[in-house]
């Protein structure tokens, strides 16, 4: 019985070690995602709470504690109290099988990959439930575009996947990471890293992809009733799942926490280090295309997703498959 309690004590305390770090990176990439489209547009961004701004997020966050919570009369309560918490929930045990290093990974699963795919996948319903909750057309029609397009760009991202499994032979993250010690993915699958990113940017529902809270024609798309706080978690769960998206891109194409250059002085480097300075990077890629690329239409997004992604990385995986096995490479598991 004590053994079972010291157990669970243990892990909880990594969930914890796992969660505070997280929520804390998410109030600071919005302070960086600020600072980027300041850069790009010669804007100042935040700067006055704080040194450099650096509080701004803080005070956003103590502003949505204290903002009051309205419900709309005519809402289902219940789901529409539920729709952020799942969202927020879902977005943040995404990140149990990430793995920081060989060793650091909460939980190390064999189908760590699979596991992502699933509860990412789930993402979507958060959306659905808060747009049809608040019982108005906008928030129900920004629900309804978001989960034409999670299912389009979650297919492309599915197929995206199979080149590296074929080049790797595991689901499992760490190998995946292990698989490129001599030379990261995104070299020989660099469209697939191309697609990828882009596909990231319409799963997350970024920029130029926002259409399901695009405020030109929907006010706020999904999230035009909520207030306070429940606004402030599904915010949290987009942030939480872009910062997912862009994890899943270092370790799937490059190279996970392995140094790009193994000389001294890189060797010194910590591996959670590279780890996190790979998101930095693919993240600060996903702030300048919010403030440079201007939104599609939705019959765009529709296009680009079906007509061109889709044969693409289909292609991409048979020329994959092809060469693996006309020259032997295919890994033995």
């Amino acid at each position: 019985m004590i053994e079972n309690l010291n157990i669970l004590i243990t892990e909880i305390y990594k969930v914890f070690l796992l969660l505070i770090p997280i929520l804390t990176a998410i109030a600071m990439i919005v302070w960086l995602d600020r600072r980027v489209w300041a850069f790009v547009q010669k804007r100042r961004g935040p700067n006055v709470v704080g040194p450099f701004g650096l509080f701004q997020s803080l005070a956003d966050a103590l502003k949505y504690i204290f903002k009051e919570i309205i419900i709309p009369a005519s809402a289902n309560k219940i789901i529409f109290i539920l729709a952020p918490i799942v969202t927020m929930t879902l977005a943040l045990i995404s990140w149990a099988v990430i793995p920081f290093s060989e060793e650091i990974v909460l939980a190390n699963i064999n189908v760590g990959i699979l596991y992502l795919f699933a509860v990412s996948s789930l993402g979507v319903y958060g959306i659905i439930m808060g747009g049809w909750a608040s019982n108005s057309k906008y928030p129900f029609l920004g629900a309804i575009r978001s989960a034409a397009q999670m299912v389009s760009y979650e297919v492309s991202i599915g197929v995206i996947i199979i080149n590296v499994l074929l080049c790797v032979g595991s689901l499992n993250l760490t190998d995946i990471v292990l698989a490129q010690e001599n030379l990261w993915f995104i070299v020989p699958l660099f469209p697939m890293f191309v697609i990828f990113f882009i596909s990231a940017l319409a799963e997350t529902n970024r920029p130029p992809f926002d259409l399901p809270e695009a405020e030109a024609e929907l006010v706020a798309g999904y999230q035009t009733e909520y207030s306070g706080m429940m606004y402030a978690m599904f915010w949290l769960g987009e942030y939480a799942n872009i910062l997912l998206m862009c994890s899943m891109g270092s370790i799937l194409f490059l190279g996970g926490w392995l140094s790009p250059i193994d000389l001294y002085p890189f060797t010194l480097v910590p591996a959670p280090l590279w780890l996190i300075l790979k998101i930095l990077l693919l993240f600060i890629l996903f702030a300048l295309v919010k403030a440079i690329v201007p939104r599609y239409r939705y019959d765009q997004l529709m296009k680009l997703g079906w007509k061109i992604f889709l044969p693409l990385s289909l292609t991409w995986v048979v020329l994959t498959a092809s060469y693996l096995f006309y020259f032997n490479l295919l890994p033995v598991n």
